[in-house]
């Protein structure tokens, strides 16, 4: 009888702790799957919040922030490439915030037809000085030399390394000639560097500057560039070259920034119509000197930086197949526009 009731006690005691330890167990499972759905909740919240921040940021940026005062650098900005295109309008803007200019060009009389323009359009309140120069054909000595004896005596606060040298047309990296090669390499990067080397000992001095140089979408908004070989890693440098001296320069006042134009209707570039994506060289011009002095790195137009954000989207290998189709395109077109005017000769 005791045997018998020791096992009936037994029983119930393993029953009673069965169930605290099946309660227990549920409990655990319970507060789990509560830490899971709030840990999951909170890093949605986290994302959703961030990405909120970022766009209220986005459209300070692109809307609502003011320029600065590009004088406050000096009274002087020095513009390469700046008788057509972005930098044509990126000096008619600057000679209507009232800054003298330093037009860098290779073409006497467009300079002189620039020169005009700028006057006739603010009369004597714009003091300009042309500089003739092929950066194409000069060494990295040359080009220093003339930069440095002429800009002598000149409070230059602003560069902008505009002037760029493009392809014709898409073609593959064996069917440049040397010529085209040497150009886009010469003007694109060693002149870019130069100038930039005899501009910034004038503004250590005064502890205070803006360089601006000009880059393009290559570099950022595909994650290759086919059939445009040279002239995307000419671009490539020209952001790296940004980004390093922003940093070794930032501590003595000196704002250096890269900007990236995505489709602007230039002669270069071969656009003519605008549209929502592809931008006047007046529009993109307005918005690329009201970001002078801010970022180390953007895309000044709005519509470009959403085209940038759309285009990030798609994967890279979808990116790459349809960019390098589209230039075989542009390649075909070119060869044959070649041919005609052969024919035509």
């Amino acid at each position: 009888m005791e045997l018998s009731f020791g096992c009936i006690l037994s029983s119930k005691t393993n029953l009673k702790c069965g169930r605290k330890v099946y309660t227990f167990s549920m409990a655990a499972m319970e507060f789990e799957n509560l830490f899971i759905i709030t840990t999951v909740s909170a890093i949605g919240f986290i994302s959703v919040f961030k990405s909120f921040i970022n766009f209220l940021r986005w459209v300070w940026v692109m809307f609502l922030r003011p320029s600065k005062n590009l004088k406050e650098y000096g009274s002087w900005a020095l513009i390469t490439g700046s008788t057509d295109g972005i930098g044509k309008a990126l000096a008619f803007d600057l000679a209507s915030r009232g800054l003298n200019l330093v037009l860098v060009g290779r073409n006497p009389l467009k300079l002189e037809s620039t020169s005009s323009e700028i006057h006739e359009k603010y009369g004597g309140k714009v003091g300009i000085k042309k500089i003739v120069i092929d950066l194409a054909k000069s060494s990295g000595k040359e080009i220093a030399q003339v930069i440095e004896e002429e800009i002598k005596g000149l409070d230059v606060g602003i560069l902008i390394n505009n002037a760029g040298v493009a392809y014709p047309y898409a073609k593959f990296f064996h069917e440049i000639d040397s010529e085209l090669a040497e150009s886009i390499t010469k003007v694109n990067i060693e002149a870019a560097t130069w100038i930039t080397w005899s501009v910034l000992p004038g503004m250590l001095k005064k502890k205070k500057g803006a360089i601006v140089n000009i880059g393009s979408a290559s570099t950022v908004v595909t994650p290759s560039y086919p059939l445009y070989t040279i002239y995307a890693a000419s671009k490539a440098y020209l952001a790296m070259f940004s980004r390093c001296i922003s940093l070794e320069y930032k501590q003595q006042g000196i704002d250096v920034q890269c900007q990236i134009p995505i489709f602007v209707a230039t002669k270069m570039t071969k656009l003519k119509a605008t549209s929502f994506f592809i931008l006047s060289p007046e529009i993109y011009g307005k918005a690329s000197i009201k970001s002078i002095g801010y970022e180390h790195f953007c895309l000044p137009c709005w519509s470009h930086s959403v085209q940038w954000f759309l285009l990030r989207l798609l994967p890279d290998a979808l990116l790459n197949w349809y960019v390098f189709r589209y230039f075989l395109g542009m390649r075909k077109r070119g060869l044959k526009k070649d041919s005609k005017n052969q024919k035509l000769k």
